[in-house]
């Protein structure tokens, strides 16, 4: 979860998996996977980093990579 802050000053906590798109017009819009969307103070930069962050503590960073090195030794092998 992160917590953001709405155009009210009121903290916004959101499921930062269910993100699907984060736009800046100018004022920072998230649109979530079952179509809700919220306006929040942050910018679109603090956004993306309040996400990455949360992806970290709870394991989510990295696992493309991780499935390109499995994929690359698997080649190796055949």
């Amino acid at each position: 979860m992160i917590t953001l802050t709405t155009l009210r000053d009121a903290p916004l906590v959101l499921n930062a998996i269910l993100i699907e798109a984060v736009r800046s017009t100018p004022d920072t819009t998230i649109q979530l996977v079952g179509g809700q969307t919220y306006v929040v103070k942050e910018t679109l930069e603090e956004v993306k980093a309040a996400t990455i962050d949360f992806y970290r503590q709870v394991g989510l960073t990295g696992l493309n990579s991780v499935r390109r090195l499995e994929d690359g030794r698997r080649k190796e092998k055949e």
